[in-house]
């Protein structure tokens, strides 16, 4: 069953904007993760994702299993190399880095991870990932040796995250990379959400309440946050259940 994409779609039929908290295994200890959690469970997150570019063999899955000790969200896998899937989590991202020409990132590790995905009952959500410049060069970047999109030239990404949804991507993600400068731009997030009949996921960059809700006016159905939590666990205060 499509529980997890099923639930999203529901979620933008009530108009309900969602918000992943991502958490990387690389930079996350499962020891002392409970009060991260907790604050995560009293704010308005909707799910968790878990995922890096680089991240330790077998870190994953311990990170995954000490998180549902802790709550009911669902988790989904937001993996930079298939090491980093785990039959734990409940749904994964399963990224197509249509923003750049590497073979790699386009079809040959999802080949890769067949192997692994037809022994586990992880949900598969197909995704069209474009990669937008931020001013730095990011992990992303480096790890998978593609440019990332110009904000100058707002129709190619328009054009390119429209490419993903007429392939048959269930969703789009547009992101400005870990610890971006920047949020992408509302002009963008707008122009991408109006060519798209499936849901919009944006991430990086986002540290106020003011840029996530920003984000939320001009398009985006679910945004993702991970450096301003790590950074600034008090971003949670801000984001508290009402």
């Amino acid at each position: 069953m499509k529980i997890i994409y099923q639930s999203i779609l529901n979620s933008i039929s009530e108009d309900e904007k969602l918000l992943a908290v991502l958490i990387d295994p690389d930079k996350t200890k499962p020891e002392g993760l409970s009060e991260f959690i907790l604050k995560i469970n009293n704010s308005i997150a909707t799910h968790i994702f878990v995922g890096g570019s680089t991240v330790e063999e077998s870190a994953t899955e311990k990170l995954v299993t000490e998180i549902k000790k802790h709550s009911t969200l669902p988790i989904v896998l937001f993996p930079g190399d298939v090491s980093q899937i785990t039959n734990q989590a409940d749904a994964l991202l399963f990224l197509s880095l249509i923003s750049g020409r590497n073979p790699d990132y386009l079809i040959g590790k999802h080949v890769a991870s067949v192997s692994k995905l037809r022994k586990m009952h992880l949900e598969v959500l197909p995704t069209g990932y474009l990669l937008i410049e931020n001013g730095k060069e990011t992990a992303v970047q480096k790890v998978t040796n593609t440019k990332p999109m110009s904000l100058e030239h707002i129709q190619s990404i328009v054009d390119t995250a429209k490419a993903g949804e007429l392939l048959g991507m269930k969703l789009i993600y547009i992101e400005a990379g870990s610890g971006a400068m920047q949020p992408i731009p509302s002009e963008i997030i707008k122009r991408v959400k109006n060519e798209l009949g499936i849901p919009l996921i944006v991430g990086g960059g986002i540290r106020t309440k003011e840029q996530l809700l920003l984000a939320y006016d001009s398009g985006a159905d679910l945004v993702v946050i991970g450096t301003a939590f790590e950074n600034d666990e008090s971003f949670f205060e801000e984001l508290k259940k009402s």
